[in-house]
């Protein structure tokens, strides 16, 4: 309500987020043969072999999801979807329309979400009297919201959304999202460490915990506070690590590390990536060279409020980014080859 007086306007719309373990988002590759490779490459070719991608990483989504909740059948739902990459026959094409060839290979990102948990923010959005727009995978709108709308940009970074609940991790190479990676360790995590080594409040701890980098901590409590954390941190950088560690069709790991998240607002978790040496069993050709996220750099998002000053604003603005994505997808009829893709991509 105080939002909507702000802007002067009544929300009907929204867009959710939704992040957590059992997210699944990654780029699947598959490889096509054509029957007929004389024949020149039409929308509906294109469409059936796009959506036999996205059948593929679906079938792999609730496989992955089975095996880590013990063999128990999980319905899933699509939630985002991407082009990455298109190659025919080892040449690399952004407009496949009116291409002969025999091979053709398709890089497609997708992210799918639990039937349950989409249902309950369908429930939610209901009841609030919203039109639910999208859901969205978290790290997939921070990582929408700084790649432009060219998909050929050569973009490479890794992207951590460190949340109150989760940090979740986006790995975009060479413009294109290559995956997402989610796990259990955010803000609060930190905060309830405290709260246990210092037997103090929940909100008293939030407040020693901000309070180091402001220097607002009794000079007495600094040592244990930041012993508190340090155990966390420990098991956050495993985290990390186990997580990049997965995406193996990478030859190298991209160099440039961009934060954002109220839990990375943590001083202490700057400094760890900054200066340990968590990344040397990670194939990286160089130390990462860690930022934050700012505002400014949400491609097509501009503030006219003045209060949207730091990275603790940059998810949300990535939530907003898909939803303009998503109205302008379903609401076109747009002739050119890029708004049919991004037609089929976003049924």
């Amino acid at each position: 309500m105080k939002l909507e007086q702000q802007a002067g306007v009544s929300v009907r719309s929204a867009v959710i987020g939704i992040a957590g373990e059992l997210v699944k988002g990654t780029t699947t590759t598959v490889r096509v043969v054509r029957k007929t490779p004389e024949k020149a490459m039409d929308m509906p070719e294109i469409e059936r072999i796009i959506k036999l991608v996205q059948q593929r990483a679906e079938a792999k989504a609730k496989q992955q999801l089975a095996w880590e909740l013990g063999g128990k059948d999980v319905s899933v739902r699509l939630v985002n979807s991407a082009l990455v990459g298109m190659e025919i026959d080892g040449y690399s094409v952004t407009n496949p329309v009116g291409f002969q060839g025999k091979d053709v290979l398709v890089q497609l990102y997708t992210a799918f979400a639990p039937l349950v948990h989409i249902g309950a923010l369908e429930r939610t959005a209901e009841q609030l009297d919203l039109d639910l727009i999208a859901v969205a995978a978290e790290p997939f709108a921070v990582a929408r919201s700084v790649i432009g709308d060219d998909q050929s940009a050569s973009m490479n970074a890794i992207l951590m959304d460190v949340g109150g609940g989760t940090t979740d991790i986006a790995v975009v190479n060479d413009g294109g999202v290559q995956g997402t990676k989610m796990f259990g360790i955010g803000g609060r995590a930190f905060t309830r460490a405290v709260e246990r080594d210092l037997g103090v409040e929940f909100d008293d701890a939030e407040q020693l915990k901000l309070g180091l980098a402001v220097n607002s901590v009794p000079p007495q409590k600094i040592a244990a506070v930041e012993g508190a954390l340090s155990k966390v941190l420990d098991v956050w950088v495993s985290g990390v690590e186990l997580a990049l560690s997965e995406f193996t069709k990478l030859d190298h790991l991209p160099h440039r590390l961009y934060l954002c998240g109220g839990g990375s607002s943590l001083q202490m978790l700057v400094d760890r990536l900054h200066d340990s040496d968590w990344y040397t069993k990670l194939p990286f050709t160089r130390k990462p060279i860690i930022e934050h996220i700012h505002p400014d750099q949400v491609v097509g998002i501009v503030d006219q409020s003045g209060k949207v000053k730091d990275h603790t604003f940059v998810t949300a603005m990535g939530l907003l980014r898909v939803g303009l994505d998503t109205v302008q997808y379903t609401g076109t009829n747009g002739d050119s080859m890029k708004e049919k893709l991004d037609r089929i991509l976003h049924v």
